[in-house]
């Protein structure tokens, strides 16, 4: 699963897809202005923040984007909350089945870029959060779908997302040992020409269904770094502090850690 990352709206705009409209830019950096956190060290999807999100309709620009895909189709405020918390990750096995995703899967997929996301480990009955990132500290490229909605009592339209889900990697099988579930799971990451095709190709050609499903699978361990970090829920937790990206010392992680060293 995947419910915490770390992004900076500053980098994702600088980094991630250059826009070379001076104007957009502007105007983009307005946007993130306003915002009360433009820097998440750590932010959880349950809290549903806003960030940038590159749609299958405009590549080029970014747009803000809640964190918990809400359906066009939602008749009321009440309705369209009732999906947040239930719509933060969509599973790729399933996600042109599921109500609340086909329209978006097939129509509206998207690619967000973080600068690391987070998953937790169980071990004697204690979670210890790992900081997943690209070893060569380049933003990580996930693969979404969102939607946009339109608040009939308002007026207001609101842009969501989802991140897809996938199995698991060979380092995923060690890290995300949820006891909860059947097998681990991870993000969909995407890199190069994977990145232009998950926008790009059409849902409803046979051929391009096939090629997106094949997408939707476990991206290999060696790109990435896995590290032990600070609590980021409960009493201990470190909060949006850059503390939070400290590795920590947990003796009782030594086998973990040799396990993934052994596939690094």
């Amino acid at each position: 699963m995947c419910y915490d990352i770390s992004v900076n709206l500053r980098r994702q705009l600088k980094e991630a897809m250059r826009v070379n409209d001076e104007t957009i830019i502007a105007e983009i950096n307005a946007k993130i202005d306003k915002l009360e956190t433009p820097r998440h060290f750590h932010t959880s999807g349950f809290s549903h923040p806003e960030i940038l999100v590159y749609t299958n309709e405009n590549p080029a620009v970014p747009v803000l984007s809640q964190w918990g895909l809400i359906p066009h189709w939602s008749k009321s405020e009440k309705d369209a909350k009732k999906f947040w918390n239930n719509t933060l990750n969509a599973r790729g096995e399933t996600v042109f089945d599921k109500p609340s995703f086909s329209d978006s899967a097939k129509f509206k997929r998207c690619l967000i870029y973080v600068d690391g996301f987070f998953e937790h480990h169980h071990l004697g009955g204690n979670t210890y959060p790992f900081l997943i990132q690209r070893k060569d500290r380049k933003m990580t490229c996930l693969g979404g779908i969102w939607s946009e909605w339109v608040n009939k009592e308002t007026g207001e339209v609101l842009n969501t997302f989802s991140i897809i889900t996938t199995k698991g990697n060979d380092a995923f099988s060690i890290i995300h040992n949820n006891p909860k579930m059947t097998q681990p799971r991870m993000p969909l990451v995407l890199h190069g020409e994977s990145e232009d095709e998950w926008l790009h190709l059409d849902a409803e050609d046979k051929l391009d269904r096939e090629r997106i499903n094949e997408l939707m699978t476990a991206y290999p361990s060696d790109d990435f770094e896995y590290v032990p970090v600070g609590k980021l829920r409960g009493k201990d937790a470190v909060g949006n502090s850059e503390y939070v990206l400290g590795k920590m010392h947990y003796p009782e992680l030594w086998l973990t850690l040799n396990e993934l060293s052994a596939i690094d």
